[in-house]
């Protein structure tokens, strides 16, 4: 995957996201440089927050209560053990 092409994958997105922090961490990058890569990163973490996102909208949960057991749509907010 080249700089500002849509990864294929979460994974991708990911892997790639690793490289450059690596980078930015080794400390022997340009100014001008570092400034491209940070603004690469921050597309693909936009990325991968809009996939995680997208998924945990498709995630549901089985609960069951005192009418038995129901589906509800997942909400990493919500405290289950508090109601």
């Amino acid at each position: 995957m080249t700089e500002q092409q849509t990864p294929e994958s979460f994974e991708q997105a990911i892997a790639q996201l690793e490289k450059i922090v690596a980078k930015l961490e080794s400390g022997d990058v340009p100014l001008e440089e570092a400034i491209n890569l940070y603004q690469e990163g921050m597309r693909l973490s936009h990325y991968c927050s809009q996939k995680l996102e997208q998924v945990e909208r498709r995630i549901e949960m089985l609960v069951e209560d005192e009418n038995g057991i129901s589906r509800r749509p997942f909400s990493a907010m919500t405290d289950e053990k508090g109601e």
